[in-house]
């Protein structure tokens, strides 16, 4: 899979993107992620990719030519199975939707920033818009590094043990159970026995019991009829 973010920081990513699990995703050549200044796409010699918005009002937009402009460059050489907007006025993020974009080739992201971007490069490139929470970032940076993180260890042979994705939270809409390990017991506080048995059947009962629970108290809008 390739990600290309085009961005006005991309200082801002080089750190999440470059260690742990997604290191070692591009090191194993089954993820590439490439970061775009905006700035090469400058209207002028001093770099500038805003101005301020029609009809008056606070805040810069970011203006439409040197997005256009970006985006048809990066277009010529990869052909990208979405064009993402990393925006809070957007569908939220969540697993199944990180689960669909994991299945694709390449995903162009862009990080928007101060007002935002001029609504025609959104009526005319934008495939997806994604936000990550109803609450506001400095700019999209750390939301695209949201999205690939959880995009790029679903893909298969990133993490160690490729099941274990499979039941983190939300993947079966329930929240993960409670996980222990050694030793059983740590001063009075003793795991449950049920993990101790050694049956599979009894255990994984126990844990979709205890996700429901847990589901329940914590996140009950996650429970649809049939809990």
């Amino acid at each position: 899979m390739k990600i290309d973010i085009l961005t006005v920081l991309p200082e801002l990513l080089e750190s999440p993107l470059n260690h742990s699990i997604m290191k070692r995703a591009q090191e194993k050549n089954l993820l590439t992620v490439r970061l775009f200044n905006l700035r090469k796409w400058a209207v002028n010699d001093y770099g500038q990719v805003d101005d301020y918005q029609y009809g008056g009002g606070a805040g810069m937009v970011m203006m439409c030519e040197p997005l256009a402009n970006a985006i048809d460059e990066l277009k010529l050489e990869t052909n990208y199975d979405e064009i993402i907007y990393m925006t809070p006025d957007a569908e939220v993020f969540n697993q199944k939707m990180a689960n669909q974009l994991s299945l694709k080739e390449n995903l162009l992201v862009i990080c928007g920033h101060y007002k935002g971007i001029d609504q025609r490069i959104r009526d005319n490139y934008i495939t997806k818009e994604i936000s990550v929470g109803n609450f506001v970032l400095s700019g999209g940076e750390l939301a695209a590094a949201i999205i690939v993180d959880a995009i790029g260890r679903l893909i298969p042979g990133v993490l160690n043990d490729e099941t274990s994705a499979l039941f983190d939270s939300f993947q079966d809409d329930l929240l993960a159970p409670p996980v222990y390990t050694r030793p059983a017991k740590f001063r009075d506080w003793e795991v449950p026995e049920i993990l101790l048995s050694g049956d599979p059947k009894k255990i994984e009962a126990w844990r979709h019991d205890k996700a429901v629970e847990l589901t329940r108290l914590k996140r009950p809008e996650l429970l649809g009829d049939d809990e």
